[in-house]
């Protein structure tokens, strides 16, 4: 196609103005949904009431007005500029509908409707023709069968997912509208944010390789967590991955690794998802992070946006717990990450603290023991980042009476403002008594996992080890 992919994101990502074709009155339609998304006002703490600020247009040629908004009869109805177009028709129409849109100048369309590519020959005839339209009037099409966009930093929801997140830092890439609607939810609950958040479906024009193209540039993203369960053109996503793999690290769940799994991909979304074996050597020869479980992706994802790259493979353990120790020691190994051996002269600054208990481990993991205070953990974890043979640390807080998680999440915080380029990574373990301080630390952009293997993954991650 000649219209660039990448010009063509941006305006389904950045638009100045948006026609919905399928607005509906049914308030349990989705063309009502993406609609009321659309000119809804959000409310996000510290930020107040926000809305998407472009202009909105209702296609439906049997309704005077939804929810406010004037109705068209049809897109070229509307005597303005549309930069999106979003059509959830019925997908008997879908077709002609498209041809409208490019007849008014319409250069990007998101296609809601399901009953394509996905259903057999007669969906895949009809996938093909809509292709072909698009192709004829360079014209650029997310879906069919898809979820939509969202981006929350313009507070744009043309999807029909029930909310939005926060603005962040990761984007996230789904075949599955249905994963990426749940994974929203779950999102606004744990308070995760993301840069963007797109939806693929049967990607028929625009595939996972030229979002990432579009996510090479755009400066909100720093990672990028993607479920696939096919790609179209092998090649040209290697390719795509390879650009990204110093600038912004790739995690990527395969749905479809099985024979099952395999026959439930090709129903789902109309593709068929190959050998598994192959696809995943490809992946990380491309520098592709391969997550076997959606926490897992989100973890590595979060990880990665918010720590500095591992310099050295050569790493410290601080834990209040000697059992979580030798447990952290033990992934460690599992995933080839190398535990310092801690130097005399470090022993001795940890003694001239005299802050450490007598019974301190005088190893790594260093076990500042199940009593330690939050001044026993700064000492512990100002000496040693100071070290230069230690590049990354691992702190491990188990729950005591004794225990303070609020200050021991400030000491984190404060030692890692002091050394910004050294990853620190915390487990700290509980619930109720450690929610506080957990909050506190993600809130300064340090990464907390609730058990230590997420944790040691995840700084193997920044080192390029898995």
């Amino acid at each position: 196609m000649k219209n660039n992919a990448v010009s063509s994101i941006e305006k389904m990502i950045n638009p100045e103005s948006i026609a919905v074709i399928g607005a509906s009155r049914d308030p349990n339609s989705v063309g009502y949904g993406i609609l009321k998304n659309l000119i809804s006002n959000y409310k996000e703490e510290g930020r107040g009431q926000y809305k998407y600020e472009g202009k909105v247009f209702a296609i439906n040629p049997n309704a005077k007005q939804i929810l406010g908004i004037k109705c068209y009869e049809d897109i070229l109805s509307v005597h303005e500029h549309i930069d999106l177009a979003i059509i959830c028709v019925r997908a008997q129409i879908v077709n002609q509908v498209a041809w409208q849109c490019a007849k008014k100048g319409v250069k990007s369309i998101i296609v809601i409707s399901a009953g394509f590519g996905e259903i057999g020959t007669a969906g895949r005839i009809m996938q093909e023709q809509l292709v072909k339209i698009c192709k004829q009037h360079s014209m650029r099409m997310l879906g069919p069968n898809c979820l939509g966009v969202i981006r929350p930093s313009k507070t744009m929801n043309a999807s029909f997912a029930l909310t939005i997140p926060n603005p962040g830092q990761v984007a996230f890439i789904s075949q599955s509208g249905a994963i990426a609607d749940s994974v929203i939810d779950w999102a606004i609950e744990e308070k995760y944010t993301f840069s963007t958040i797109v939806s693929t479906g049967n990607s028929a024009d625009l595939d996972a390789a030229d979002w990432l193209d579009w996510l090479a540039r755009d400066k909100q993203t720093k990672s990028i967590a993607m479920y696939v369960e096919s790609i179209k053109n092998g090649r040209k996503f290697i390719k795509s991955a390879k650009k990204l793999k110093e600038k912004k690290p790739i995690i990527l769940l395969k749905g479809g690794k099985t024979s099952q799994g395999q026959k439930a991909a090709n129903s789902h979304t109309g593709a068929l998802a190959g050998d598994y074996q192959v696809f995943f050597g490809a992946m990380k020869e491309a520098g592709v992070i391969i997550a076997e479980s959606i926490e897992e992706m989100f973890d590595l994802a979060r990880a990665l946006c918010k720590q500095p790259k591992l310099q050295k493979n050569s790493i410290a353990i601080i834990t209040n717990g000697g059992g979580v120790g030798v447990l952290c020691a033990d992934y460690c190994s599992q995933f080839g990450l190398n535990l310092a051996n801690l130097k005399k002269s470090t022993l001795n600054k940890l003694d001239k603290t005299k802050m450490m208990n007598p019974n301190y481990s005088k190893n790594n993991p260093l076990d500042i023991i199940g009593d330690a205070r939050p001044l026993q953990y700064k000492a512990a974890l100002e000496t040693l980042i100071g070290e230069n043979y230690i590049s990354g640390i691992l702190v491990i807080q188990t729950l005591q009476s004794m225990t303070d998680p609020v200050w021991d999440a400030k000491i984190v915080i404060e030692v890692h403002k002091k050394n910004p380029k050294k990853p620190i990574i915390c487990v700290f373990m509980g619930g109720k008594y450690s929610h506080v301080g957990i909050r506190l630390l993600e809130q300064n952009n340090i990464v907390e996992f609730n058990e230590p293997r997420k944790a040691v993954k995840a700084m193997a991650a920044l080192y390029g080890l898995v």
